[in-house]
């Protein structure tokens, strides 16, 4: 069992949740669809949420999260919660230039209907490399400027490559970092990163803690993990994770999502869902009593080489 309370982390002492709101997967659907994310953007918005931090990005839903969020916030971030949204390229040429920077800044601050928000993260930086964004006058300039002026409380960087993400890190430019697909249940790549980033009392945010579905055990994710094909060794600690849930009667997704909720190196897990049902779910889930004899046999299978072992 995880408490969800928000407790002071990085050197902000920033009051942040164990699980953030993820909202990548917030566009535009169906109008039932629609409906159902509007109102899980409406109960945070309100504080009726188990998290009082939500996660979003200029590009996610073609900027449709932002708006989903924009709208339920009106205008206002209520006492308590935490928004957070992260610069993006132009996917067209991708463009990564302060300028572009700036642009993706007033794109996200006019959607969400805000002057600043709480934490503003670089996102996805291996598309172009680190020296293209820690160049002078580059992208990192750029968002040091913006926490400078007051538009971001605190500022990170979000990515995927563990080596390149632990470059970003050293630099000490930055107070938070959110890392993908690679501190789960079956890949500890990220771990050398995350031990990093604390040992600056950085925000330290884990994503994807399912793996991007298998790890969810829903057999459409079968054969994946970290959005390609799976590789042996980690399927191979899938399928003793899975039999090793069953055992234990204990639902594989709890698993999961626990690894990274009770991990002392992290402080907060992004969980991406689009209902109330969903976000739910991941709350009891957070509650479920798992015995420390299953952790131990869990630790047991995890591989010693992860999608990124350098």
């Amino acid at each position: 069992m995880v408490s969800l309370e928000p407790r002071p982390t990085g050197a902000l002492a920033l009051p942040l949740s164990p699980l953030t709101l993820g909202t990548s997967g917030w566009s535009q659907r169906s109008s039932e669809e629609n409906a159902a994310t509007a109102a899980l953007a409406a109960d945070f918005a309100a504080g009726r949420l188990a998290t009082n931090l939500i996660d979003t990005s200029n590009i996610y839903g073609d900027g449709q999260s932002e708006v989903f969020i924009g709208t339920a916030l009106a205008g206002r971030v209520a006492p308590g919660l935490v928004v957070q949204t992260k610069l993006d390229r132009n996917l067209e040429h991708n463009d990564f230039s302060a300028e572009q920077m700036e642009i993706s800044l007033q794109q996200s601050l006019d959607r969400l209907g805000l002057d600043s928000v709480d934490i503003l993260f670089l996102h996805d930086p291996e598309n172009v490399g680190f020296d293209s964004v820690m160049q002078r006058g580059g992208a990192v300039d750029a968002l040091v400027k913006m926490r400078d002026r007051g538009t971001a409380r605190a500022i990170g960087i979000s990515g995927g490559p563990v080596g390149m993400m632990t470059r970003f890190v050293d630099t000490g430019i930055f107070d938070a970092v959110i890392n993908h697909n690679r501190f789960t249940l079956v890949d500890r790549s990220a771990l050398g990163l995350y031990q990093a980033a604390r040992d600056r009392n950085m925000i330290v945010q884990n994503a994807a803690p399912y793996g991007a579905g298998v790890l969810t055990g829903d057999p459409r994710f079968a054969g994946s993990y970290a959005y390609g094909p799976i590789q042996p060794a980690t399927q191979a600690a899938v399928d003793a994770a899975i039999r090793i849930a069953d055992e234990a009667g204990i639902p594989l997704a709890a698993l999961a999502l626990q690894f990274s909720l009770r991990h002392p190196l992290v402080d907060t897990t992004v969980v991406g869902v689009r209902t109330r049902e969903r976000l739910d779910e991941a709350v009891a889930h957070a509650a479920i009593d798992v015995p420390d004899a299953v952790w131990a046999e869990l630790e047991a299978v995890a591989p010693e080489i992860g999608i990124d072992p350098a």
